[in-house]
């Protein structure tokens, strides 16, 4: 079992890596056609071939360009008129000669409309009819019968991910514009959430002066519960801050230790955030300097905090 399964990986990995070679002038091609629709892109494919397109179709969609699946079949009983002027096709048949496929290309050509073909055979039915042909052929499937599209499919799903990303950066797509058509779940807050949409703010935000002992400071850090106090100046600018890990390492110096100014063992140049930034940045900082808490500012500019963000608040929030 194990060893049937290693030779149906380095066939679909073989089948994937010659793609590259033929990622060429038609592939150029294919992708200023669908960068110039004033429509819709169509993809259509019958069985699994069907079932990839999905897949092509609803991840171009998600990523700025307006697609949908059509069954070839259902075609031919009124889903047709999904089609009109100014759309673009995608057909996806392995032979190229798949019958519901090809009974639509008469149709798509009346229509005028460009037709990208996928096939695994240039010179098939399909293949000509392109406008532009993309070459999704296999050396052999992994089924040991040569039956069961499974190379044949792959290859198919990885040229139409190429297709659909390459789309991506042609059209600056970013990640604002990713998270617009992902709003739920944990992808949608990490891609939308803000800092200013968790942050502790006011009477909240744990402060100090620099000439407060560290004694006295303790209230503050307690009474806050966020393990951590910023100390500012008298203008209200953040010069440090000082955490409950601070204090455990001084504690071992003796009771004595408390008894001076919070300046004398704050930490200076503490890390920052912006009110604006994603959530999910403000994790990535905690993570990279093993801190739990960020003091949020209106801009880099920005002295005087408005705010505080705990790990714990993204957790919370279903961002980690």
């Amino acid at each position: 079992m194990i060893e049937t399964a290693k030779r149906v990986l380095q066939i679909e990995a073989d089948a994937v890596l010659a793609l590259k070679a033929r990622v060429d002038g038609d592939f150029t091609k294919a992708v200023e056609m669908i960068l110039a629709c004033q429509g819709k892109v169509v993809v259509t494919g019958m069985g699994k071939s069907g079932l990839i397109c999905q897949k092509i179709a609803a991840t171009m969609a998600s990523t700025g360009t307006p697609t949908f699946f059509m069954h070839p079949a259902e075609g031919f009983h009124g889903d047709l008129g999904m089609l009109s002027k100014g759309d673009v096709v995608i057909a996806v048949s392995n032979s190229g000669e798949t019958e519901e496929v090809c009974r639509l290309l008469p149709v798509i050509k009346r229509m005028g409309l460009p037709l990208v073909a996928m096939s695994g055979k240039p010179k098939s039915t399909l293949g000509i009819a392109g406008d532009v042909h993309l070459d999704i052929s296999v050396a052999e499937e992994a089924c040991p019968l040569g039956l069961a599209p499974t190379a044949s499919t792959t290859a198919t799903l990885a040229m139409g991910d190429a297709l659909a990303v390459a789309l991506l950066v042609a059209r600056g797509f970013k990640e604002e514009d990713f998270a617009m058509f992902h709003p739920g779940g944990a992808l949608g807050k990490k891609l939308l959430l803000r800092v200013e949409a968790l942050m502790h703010t006011g009477a909240n935000i744990p402060l100090v002066s620099p000439s407060v002992l560290l004694r006295d400071a303790l209230f503050e850090i307690t009474s806050k519960k966020l393990g951590i106090t910023g100390v500012v100046d008298s203008q209200g600018k953040l010069v440090g801050v000082f955490t409950d890990g601070d204090l455990r390492r001084i504690m071992g110096e003796g009771l004595e230790s408390l008894q001076q100014p919070i300046s004398e063992v704050m930490t200076t140049s503490p890390k920052r955030i912006l009110r604006r930034n994603l959530a999910a940045k403000a994790l990535q900082i905690m993570e990279k300097h093993s801190i739990t808490s960020l003091f949020v500012f209106d801009d880099d500019e920005g002295e005087v905090p408005v705010g505080i963000v705990h790990l714990h608040d993204l957790l919370k929030s279903g961002v980690v």
